[in-house]
């Protein structure tokens, strides 16, 4: 994940539109409305077993790092090859090459891609980053931030999240047809002059080049973060004003199932500089459900052991339950 700070620009622009975006601030009425612009239908679920999903955790950490580039990233690369197909999706790799500024490295890169429904021509994403931080810098004791982390819930979670999902793919009801996307290079940084988001702005321009041959992505979900202990996923500012109706369809979803992580009445802390953005210039509209307060964020301690399965539980029943309704 980026670092935490939030550019004036964004401060300018919520100071100048404050007077509009008032009225549609979260809040105790937003919740509400949220809920009352419809009587939907009944939500479909799925057996999804997070107590599996940390499982999955586990043995990707046990691979150790997965840096862009790093034989860790090719092993997860090759593991998920290989669960995916045999679930029955599939599977494809968006190959491509990134160069870290600071250093002039320059690497390969994959994004992976498990389909759903492949001859479906609209589409809906369900997405994360599966590389990991070459440093944790949030490290408290400066000794400790060239040592190798795991990123356990930065990380590995989304990806056990759509491990999960897609041993249940043949019992999901959906108009659309959907994508498992996992984005590379999110994480390859080591200096403020690096750039992030290598997977996901690949993503959007090749997403260009599918809308000539009619493939339609309608929306993307973006997962980071998702199974901290007592998990709490407020609207994301930046998911609010990229997107705002897919933030309704999601945050209504979850209120209706009373999935209390999902915080329909708070706004995030500060906007999440995350994959989402380069989806929503590149025309996706997308949104991100995270945790930006996990206390073990890019830390060594951000391990299986503290990972939880209540809020892959309530994320997966809240997905399961939109995607059956979204037309």
């Amino acid at each position: 994940m980026l670092t935490r700070w939030t550019w004036g620009i964004v401060a300018l622009a919520l100071v100048a539109l404050g007077a509009v975006v008032w009225r549609q601030w979260p809040g105790e009425g937003r919740a509400d409305s949220f809920a009352q612009d419809r009587v939907p239908a009944a939500p479909q679920q799925v057996p999804f077993d997070p107590t599996r999903a940390l499982k999955d955790i586990a043995a990707i950490c046990a691979i150790g790092t997965r840096v862009s580039g790093s034989a860790g990233m090719l092993k997860q690369q090759e593991m998920l090859e290989r669960h995916f197909k045999a679930q029955g999706l599939e599977v494809s790799f968006q190959r491509f090459q990134a160069t870290r500024k600071s250093t002039r490295t320059t690497v390969d890169m994959a994004n992976l891609v498990a389909r759903i429904n492949p001859e479906n021509p609209v589409r809906v994403v369900i997405c994360t980053h599966y590389d990991t931080r070459p440093r944790a810098d949030q490290e408290l004791d400066r000794a400790k931030r060239d040592a190798p982390f795991l990123s356990a819930n930065d990380g590995a979670s989304g990806v056990a999240f759509l491990m999960e999902l897609a041993r249940h793919a043949k019992a999901i009801k959906c108009a659309h047809g959907i994508d498992l996307v996992c984005f590379d290079g999110e994480e390859f940084v080591l200096e403020q002059e690096d750039e992030y988001f290598h997977g996901s702005r690949h993503f959007a321009t090749r997403a260009r080049l599918d809308a000539q041959r009619g493939v339609k992505y309608r929306c993307a979900v973006l997962l980071d973060m998702i199974a901290g202990k007592n998990p709490r996923f407020p609207v994301e500012q930046n998911s609010w004003f990229m997107a705002p109706r897919l933030v309704e369809e999601i945050y209504s979803t979850a209120i209706e199932l009373k999935a209390a992580s999902f915080q329909a009445n708070r706004y995030s802390s500060t906007p999440v500089e995350d994959d989402h953005v380069p989806l929503n210039k590149g025309g996706i509209p997308a949104i991100d459900i995270i945790d930006f307060d996990y206390p073990h964020w890019h830390r060594t301690t951000d391990t299986p052991e503290n990972c939880h399965p209540e809020g892959l539980d309530q994320v997966a029943r809240v997905l399961v339950a939109w995607l059956g309704r979204i037309r």
